[in-house]
């Protein structure tokens, strides 16, 4: 698993295609995202990421994450 740090550039795969954005944090508990609980762990960690285009935070599993 890729270790991701505060402002690595990534890409993703989304219904649209590729996108391309920043990692924001590393989320190790759980939070809210969009109204949207968002399940992580320091075992199950997940990524916040802020996409280059829209601007809109999701979060990901580290495999689905890949470095620009």
């Amino acid at each position: 698993m890729a270790d991701y740090k505060k402002g690595d550039k990534v890409t993703w795969e989304t219904s649209q295609g590729e996108t391309e954005g920043k990692v924001v944090t590393k989320q190790t508990s759980d939070t809210k995202i969009k109204g949207h609980t968002v399940k992580a762990s320091k075992d199950d960690p997940q990524v916040i990421v802020e996409s280059e285009k829209s601007g809109k935070r999701a979060a990901h599993k580290p495999d689905a994450l890949k470095k620009a």
